[in-house]
């Protein structure tokens, strides 16, 4: 199918992204003064970091605008194994940075990588790449389902190993959803469930603190001063919130109180300060973007932008909205950083790069 010229592109998504950003940015201003102070010795330590992502996204961004996306295509296989190469080298001493028992991180000198977050993208557009080529035989169970399943495994090794389940259910769940947008048949998308209840269980049974996640989340009240302590704090944020929020910079939960109100607790702040009414808004954001998001998708001039605008969507809204259901206590607790808002340069980095594809997509919509 032929692409059409390029014309203008989407800027009510990049809109979209940018106030979301400027967003995270004065989060990060309000929220990380004092424990910046207490871990650096240094005020402004976590903002300085947060800017530098944002500056190293802007040019990701722009980079992946002015690329054509049919690019990511033909890059696909080289990409992914590049990224499951970064994510060996987490388990490098002397390489891999291992924080609170997980390793997750790369670091040379003073940059520091999440690989994860390059892999979660990679996969996707490797998929959409896939979906795209295999496209009349995905509801095969030879040579669709089962192929999917065993690339879906290969990744979830990586992951599981860290371990990082949190991102691990996001890019299982968007990659089921792509999947079956694919030509994935009802009936598979019912051996994917079983399967992933069965992983999901004994990941949980093997691990007490993820257990406890779960005992909390159906037992919110459950030991206050231990296990549900987190969610507790993060509650007691969000409602003394009230309707109009007690204003940007006063909220008192983020002083020693709410664990890592700078990471996937900052949701929690940000409705203290700015209230249920600010809160609804922010979850607007996402809604616009997703349906911006969806609106490329849906008038992309081939199959490969279809898959990979809707993965990437995927990707962002629902770790978005898995982060805000979970410190609302509509879902367990799974450490998963809010989308463009949360610190965290390497997710940020991506993100802007995933606006940048998105963008790209969008200058040759059919209308």
């Amino acid at each position: 199918m032929s692409i059409s010229r390029a014309q203008r592109p989407d800027y009510i998504l990049l809109v979209a992204a940018g106030i979301l950003v400027i967003v995270g940015i004065f989060m990060i201003a309000s929220v990380s003064p004092s424990i910046s102070n207490d871990r650096f010795g240094e005020p402004y330590y976590f903002l300085k970091n947060q800017l530098v992502g944002v500056v190293v996204g802007c040019v990701a961004l722009l980079i992946c605008w002015r690329i054509k996306y049919t690019f990511w295509k033909k890059t696909a296989p080289f990409l992914l194994i590049l990224s499951l190469f970064l994510m060996a080298l987490v388990f490098v001493p002397g390489i891999g940075l291992e924080l609170k028992g997980a390793a997750r991180w790369i670091h040379f000198d003073s940059v520091t990588v999440q690989p994860a977050e390059i892999t979660k993208l990679v996969f996707i557009i490797y998929l959409a790449a896939w979906l795209e080529t295999k496209r009349k035989e995905v509801g095969n169970f030879t040579t669709g389902f089962l192929p999917f399943l065993v690339m879906l495994g290969i990744i979830s090794i990586f992951f599981i190993l860290q371990p990082d389940i949190g991102t691990l259910g996001v890019l299982v769940l968007a990659s089921t959803l792509l999947f079956f947008l694919g030509g994935g048949r009802i009936a598979q998308l019912g051996v994917l469930l079983v399967v992933g209840v069965a992983v999901l269980v004994l990941l949980v049974m093997t691990q007490p603190y993820r257990l406890d996640r779960v005992t909390v989340f159906l037992k919110p009240q459950t030991d206050l001063q231990g296990i549900g302590y987190q969610l507790h704090q993060s509650l007691l944020a969000i409602g003394s919130g009230g309707f109009w929020g007690k204003g940007f910079g006063m909220s008192r939960q983020k002083f020693s109180y709410l664990p890592e109100p700078v990471g996937d607790s900052i949701f929690a702040v940000f409705g203290e300060e700015f209230g249920f009414v600010g809160s609804i808004g922010l979850v607007g954001l996402f809604l616009v973007f997703m349906w911006r998001g969806m609106r490329i998708a849906r008038h992309a001039p081939d199959l490969f932008g279809t898959y990979l605008a809707t993965g990437i969507i995927l990707l962002i809204t629902l770790q978005a909205f898995t982060n805000i259901a979970a410190v609302s206590g509509l879902l367990p607790l799974t450490g998963l950083p809010l989308s463009f808002i949360s610190f965290g340069s390497s997710a940020l980095v991506i993100n802007f790069a995933e606006v940048g594809i998105l963008m790209n997509i969008s200058k040759y919509i059919t209308q």
